[in-house]
């Protein structure tokens, strides 16, 4: 679309875009130029700085207040440059001088904006599609993990409880017949509630959410619980709203996100204690993890793991910030918005 008030100039802008195989509409004024737009969108406006009834910035603000945004390309008379450049700042894809060669440029202009907007899209879908498939990935993971948590949890732990029960009755028996043997018996039984219990431990890191609503809730819970039992530091959680996150992917990541950042805490920080604090809060669900510890370093080791909450919020459209705070200590909060 061509948005221009000298006549002449922009019949024959249409038509040299015409001749090189482009559909062309036109407009005389800025609001011609609403009203159609309201209509139809062009693939590109060309745009007249100076118009009767509005300048060209005035245009797009309206255009943008109306959710009406289009790529464009400007024109203006000779000695506009910096405002041509100023209006590049702006969005502008390229500009065009009123002058006699304007009619030859055109066309070669129109096809470099055209091409760099189709880059942009193909960079675009690209990415788009690379996160789906870096979401797909995580999803088959962490199903996995949960299958053989739960196989852990359900076959072998099952089936070790079941050893560890024959074990306790064998024992009555051999004991009254060789008491050396019977604490042989009682030994192995010990050995074997170990097991189950190492094997209820490594089922529940593998799948450490259940399918109720509250899932995460719970996950933290027993997170805070499990930092308690090490003795190093005192861990407690807050939960400011009790709405629940029905998604259970993100819900998976954003558990995973709060285990690596109290780890953090555990390993690094020298923290005496940590909060974990879930809220509902401004249309985002709000996870931060706080510690009271001497803060982070100027070069984080890798062993820190940033890397993979970041990773792991991009894959869910959560935004994460790690930051010391001014008091001592880091902050790990991850916002997830409703929408993502």
């Amino acid at each position: 679309m061509v948005v221009d008030d000298d006549e002449g100039l922009r019949l024959l802008i249409a038509d040299a875009l015409r001749a090189e195989g482009y559909a062309v509409a036109g407009a005389d004024s800025g609001a011609a130029a609403v009203a159609a737009l309201r209509e139809r969108r062009p693939d590109l406006l060309l745009l007249d700085l100076q118009l009767d009834d509005m300048a060209g910035i005035a245009l797009l603000e309206r255009l943008k207040s109306e959710n009406l945004t289009v790529p464009f390309v400007v024109i203006t008379g000779q000695g506009n440059v910096k405002v041509a450049v100023e209006m590049m700042k702006h969005g502008a894809l390229d500009y065009l001088m009123k002058d006699t060669g304007i009619l030859e440029l055109v066309p070669s202009v129109v096809k470099r904006a055209l091409s760099a907007l189709e880059r942009e899209r193909s960079l675009g879908a690209a990415q788009a599609e690379q996160r789906r498939l870096e979401k797909e990935v995580q999803d088959i993971s962490e199903k996995e993990r949960q299958r053989f948590g739960a196989d852990l949890h359900d076959g072998v732990g099952q089936q070790l409880t079941a050893i560890e029960l024959m074990c306790v009755g064998l024992k009555k028996d051999v004991a009254a017949l060789d008491p050396k043997l019977g604490k042989q018996v009682e030994r192995i039984a010990g050995m074997l509630r170990d097991t189950v219990a190492q094997t209820r431990a490594l089922a529940r890191g593998l799948s450490p959410l259940d399918e109720q609503p509250d899932a995460l809730q719970n996950g933290l819970a027993d997170l805070a619980e499990h930092a308690n039992s090490l003795g190093r530091l005192r861990c407690r959680v807050e939960f400011v709203s009790q709405v629940p996150l029905n998604d259970r992917t993100a819900a998976s990541h954003l558990f995973r996100i709060a285990q690596e950042a109290v780890n953090n805490a555990v390993k690094h920080s020298g923290a005496t204690e940590v909060t974990l604090r879930w809220e509902d809060k401004g249309g985002a669900f709000r996870l931060e993890v706080t510690d009271n510890g001497k803060g982070l370093p100027k070069d984080p080791p890798r062993g820190m793991g940033v890397g993979v909450m970041r990773y792991r919020a991009g894959i869910i459209g959560a935004k994460l910030t790690v930051e010391s705070r001014p008091g001592g200590g880091v902050s790990v909060v991850c916002t997830l918005p409703r929408k993502a």
